[in-house]
């Protein structure tokens, strides 16, 4: 396997004013920190970008959406501070998502993992394929949501979010995804892109300054996301070096 395929994939396409993203990885769509910090530095570009008034953001392949964090990344942390830089990926990420001055759709194909299910929360709108069942599965490895739970709960609410997240080994299906929010529309995984398309087409040709404002409008009261998400990458580096992590992720890894 080549560096680069080891490293992920992240491409962007445009059409008219509408961007998009799509990210790949060999292992699920899972996230390494130098694929998380492409896809970070490419919404704060495109944020800049005044041709575009529309963001899609997809994962490569017919399967996975995201698997989360990389396990290999994880097992190679080796102190607090390692570890707080590492879970930074995904704060910066969220931050620049909500930041982001265009609206984002996301595209779910498949299954959602951990980060997986903070990236689509962080979404304004999100399409999903029936196979798109999802998962926070942190506490297994005795670590926790902890960096993504703002976005989680924003998007479906704490007892959700408490309710997936306390049943780590249990698969949320699509259905109640979609009743709790956490997707918009539910469809067939034959016409996803069909539907994906037309919307985003629709959504682009409204008002460019129109959408900005209600991007701030709908991101109203996360502020405090600059400091917060931090602090939980905190917490969450310091237990990713406990005994009970590292022996889970071993075992998740066979």
């Amino acid at each position: 396997m080549s560096l680069e395929n080891l490293n992920g994939s992240l491409e962007t396409s445009f059409q008219n004013t509408i961007a998009t993203v799509q990210f790949g990885h060999p292992a699920s769509n899972s996230f390494p920190r130098q694929l998380l910090d492409k896809l970070t530095a490419e919404i704060n570009s495109l944020s800049r970008n005044e041709t575009v008034s529309v963001i899609v953001l997809k994962s490569e392949g017919a399967k996975a959406f995201c698997s989360g964090a990389s396990f290999d990344e994880l097992l190679q942390v080796e102190n607090e501070e390692e570890g707080k830089e590492f879970f930074s990926g995904f704060a910066h990420l969220l931050n620049a998502m909500r930041n982001c001055s265009k609206l984002i759709i996301g595209r779910v194909q498949g299954k959602a993992v951990g980060g997986g299910v903070g990236i689509i929360s962080a979404c304004d709108y999100v399409f999903a394929a029936k196979e798109s069942d999802v998962k926070l599965s942190e506490l297994a490895i005795g670590i926790g949501p902890f960096v993504i739970e703002p976005a989680v709960s924003r998007k479906i609410g704490k007892t959700a979010m408490t309710e997936m997240t306390l049943a780590p080994h249990q698969w949320k299906s699509a259905e109640w995804a979609f009743q709790k929010g956490l997707f918009s529309v539910l469809c067939e995984l034959s016409v996803l892109d069909a539907e994906v398309e037309s919307y985003a087409q629709k959504l682009s040709s409204y008002n460019p300054e129109a959408l900005h404002e209600m991007k701030k409008i709908i991101w109203e009261g996360t502020e405090t996301w600059e400091s917060l998400l931090f602090e939980r990458a905190a917490i969450t580096g310091k237990l990713v070096l406990s005994d009970f992590t590292r022996t889970a992720l071993l075992q998740f890894k066979k």
